[in-house]
């Protein structure tokens, strides 16, 4: 009896994924453990491999379909010596909610039609198709397909012509960039925000950290980890701002495990630091480079990016002197990093210029209040201007 090949189930309060391609084609030879076909969830792009040995028989959802259900099945493994079902056979009949079919073939001559699509209007397109569309901005209903079923592919769209362009490109949403969306509008909605913000003169931190870079052969630490780990001390010592809502009470945290926002072409994902104050700065620093490497290619497993209870963001690298955060719910605050920037201050009485790094701390009202959200930010503002006792506590 075939085998059914689905969608796996899905982490967190995801319910359906991209089919983005078929590593293996109709009629390919397939061993346990071999991969047969890519998804793209919320967070990654992720593998789909064999539990059984076979052939692959008839692919039910072409790839570059979007929106494809969970446990939805995507083609049939038809084991040893097992021959083709008719079509209308080899479809479970559960399948078919919410499926993405191949148009039936016909037995009489018949030209391709202009556009394939489903019953729900979804044009069928190769991902690479849909991609250089996106980037032409060329409507993908104008464009004949030539490919399989009427399918539209890379030539397609080279072949289409130019000159009915729209005003706008529109790029599709994928799966992270829907997450990201759905979660920061639930944020804004829910978690009533206010903003604190804190300057902290960071000319001693940078020198403590050219001491300790002259002397690594390791990836130079960043500003952005003695961030990370006066968050988390300052977390030990308010941890009230350690927190998030729920309806029943006020979870308070007991570890310091610091979110870290990690932009990627996909969008932003936040990769988790775990007892970021029992760590030390070397060890921070090669956690975070080996995690940011990892969500850039969409390679962390849902546990190295969920369950965060505090967030840092820093786009001082980008030149922004100060910004506000929004929220990553459950957690009740988030940390905006600046540029560290030279400005005039007065020191011991007199004015002198420093290199300042202006810091905002977004929090939740309903969790945080202005006090305890002004104490983090005084217990943070000292660790980072004295940042030897990053190095021992």
């Amino acid at each position: 009896m075939p085998v059914e090949i689905v969608i796996p189930a899905l982490s967190g309060d995801s319910t359906e994924a991209n089919l983005v391609r078929w590593i293996k084609n109709e009629g390919d030879a397939v061993k346990v453990g071999d991969p047969i076909a890519e998804i793209e969830t919320d967070k990654a792009i992720v593998e789909i491999t064999a539990t059984h040995e076979g052939r692959l028989g008839r692919i039910l959802v072409p790839a570059g379909s979007q929106g494809v259900k969970a446990e939805q099945v995507l083609a049939l493994l038809l084991e040893k010596g097992e021959a083709e079902a008719p079509p209308a056979a080899a479809q479970p009949s559960h399948a078919s909610a919410g499926a993405t079919p191949l148009p039936q073939q016909t037995p009489s001559r018949t030209t391709v039609p202009a556009v394939a699509t489903d019953s729900g209007g979804r044009i069928f397109a190769s991902p690479l198709a849909r991609r250089l569309a996106a980037q032409a901005g060329l409507d993908l209903s104008r464009i004949s397909g030539s490919g399989s079923h009427g399918r539209i592919v890379k030539a397609d769209v080279e072949a289409a012509p130019r000159s009915d362009l729209p005003a706008f490109t529109e790029i599709p949403h994928s799966m992270m960039r829907k997450a990201i969306a759905r979660r920061l509008a639930e944020a804004k909605r829910e978690a009533p925000h206010f903003y604190l913000s804190i300057d902290c003169d960071i000319d001693a931190l940078l020198e403590l950290r050219r001491e300790i870079n002259a002397g690594r052969d390791a990836k130079p630490i960043s500003v952005n980890d003695f961030a990370i780990r006066a968050a988390a001390l300052a977390l030990k010592q308010v941890p009230a701002a350690n927190a998030s809502w729920t309806e029943t009470g006020t979870r308070q945290y007991r570890a310091a495990d610091i979110s870290v926002a990690v932009a990627t072409r996909g969008g932003l994902i936040t990769p988790v630091v775990r007892n970021a104050d029992s760590k030390s700065l070397d060890a921070i620093s090669r956690e975070m480079k080996d995690l940011a490497a990892r969500a850039q290619a969409g390679k962390l497993k849902p546990e190295e990016y969920r369950a965060g209870t505090f967030s840092v963001s820093n786009l001082g690298m980008y030149g922004i002197r100060q910004f506000a955060a929004v929220i990553n719910p459950p957690q009740a605050a988030i940390l905006a990093i600046g540029a560290a920037e030279p400005r005039p201050i007065v020191r011991d009485g007199a004015l002198v210029v420093a290199t300042v790094m202006s810091c905002t701390l977004s929090a939740d009202h309903r969790v945080v209040d202005g006090v305890i959200g002004a104490e983090f930010l005084a217990a943070f503002k000292k660790l980072i201007e004295a940042p030897h006792r990053l190095l021992s506590l």
